[in-house]
C-alpha cells in the first residue's frame, strides 16, 4: 500500500469535492476540511486494504482488455486500482471480461469500494446474467426479422418468376410504350431498371395517362414520356419491391 499515494489521492478528491459542493475551498488548516481530508483519507485506504489481491496472478496471464476510464483524474486512478484489483478475483472469465467492457466509469467503481467481495461477486453475476438474457433476445428478435424478410423476398421473387417479369423484359416493354410529346412533371419514383449500360428510371407525373423516364446509357442522359400502361406500372411495382427486399 503507497500511503504517500493515498494521501495524494486524498487531497485531490477533498478539494474536488469542496470546489464542486461550494464552489470555494475551506480553510486547510480548520475543522471542516480536516474532516473531510480524514475521512477520504480513511476511505481509500480501505479501499486499497480490501483490493489487495490474495495471491498474485499467474505470471504470463493479461487478464480482460480494460478500457480507458471515464471521470476526474483522482477518480480513475483510483478506479483503475480497485478494478485491477477485483478483476484479478474474477475466476469467471467471461464474466471478467463483460465487467472490463461493462464498466467504464470510475464513479460506478468507486460506489463499490465497500462491497465485499462475496457481495460484489453477486451483483456482476445479476448484472451479467440480466445483460446476457438482454442480448439473447435482441439475437432472437434480429434472426426472426431477418426470417421475416428472407420468406417475403423469397416470395416476391416467386411472383416474379411466376409472372415472367426481368428486368429486360421491363425495358423492352419501356422502349415499345408510345412515346409522348408533352411536358413532365416528376412525382413518384416507381421502379429503377438496369441492364448493361442502361439506367432507366421511371417516375409517375402530373398526369395521370403519363410516365417519365430518366435514362442513362453510354450515349449520355435522356428524359422523355411515355404513355401510361396499367399493367407496366404494376410489373414495375413488383420489380422495384423485390428489388428493395434484396437490398435490406
Amino acid at each position: 500500500m503507497d500511503l504517500r499515494k493515498l494521501r495524494d489521492m486524498a487531497l485531490e478528491v477533498t478539494t474536488r469535492l469542496f470546489l464542486e459542493r461550494d464552489g470555494v475551498l475551506p480553510d486547510e488548516g480548520g475543522d471542516e476540511w480536516e474532516a473531510e481530508y480524514r475521512r477520504q483519507y480513511e476511505s481509500l485506504k480501505r479501499a486499497a486494504s480490501a483490493s489487495t489481491p490474495a495471491e498474485p496472478a499467474a505470471q504470463g496471464s493479461a487478464g480482460p482488455f480494460q478500457p480507458e476510464l471515464t471521470g476526474a483524474p483522482a477518480e480513475k486512478r483510483w478506479a483503475a486500482d480497485l478494478r485491477a484489483a477485483r478483476l484479478s478475483r474474477i475466476a469467471d472469465k467471461e464474466i471478467g471480461e463483460w465487467l472490463a467492457g461493462a464498466w467504464t466509469s470510475a464513479a460506478v467503481w468507486i460506489e463499490t469500494r465497500d462491497l465485499a467481495d462475496s457481495a460484489f461477486l453477486r451483483r456482476i453475476e445479476a448484472e451479467h446474467a440480466a445483460s446476457r438474457r438482454r442480448a439473447e433476445a435482441i439475437a432472437a428478435e434480429t434472426a426472426a426479422a431477418e426470417k421475416s424478410r428472407t420468406a417475403a423476398t423469397d416470395a416476391l421473387r416467386a411472383r416474379l418468376e411466376a409472372a415472367g417479369i426481368t428486368a429486360a423484359g421491363l425495358m423492352d416493354l419501356v422502349d415499345v410504350s408510345p412515346r409522348i410529346e408533352a411536358p413532365t412533371t416528376l412525382r413518384r419514383k416507381i421502379a429503377e431498371v438496369e441492364v448493361g449500360e442502361r439506367n432507366l428510371r421511371i417516375f409517375e407525373t402530373g398526369s395521370e395517362d403519363v410516365l417519365a423516364v430518366l435514362e442513362k446509357s453510354k450515349a449520355g442522359r435522356s428524359q422523355y414520356a411515355i404513355e401510361r400502361d396499367d399493367g407496366l406500372v404494376a410489373d414495375l411495382t413488383l420489380f422495384a419491391e423485390a428489388s428493395q427486399h434484396r437490398r435490406q
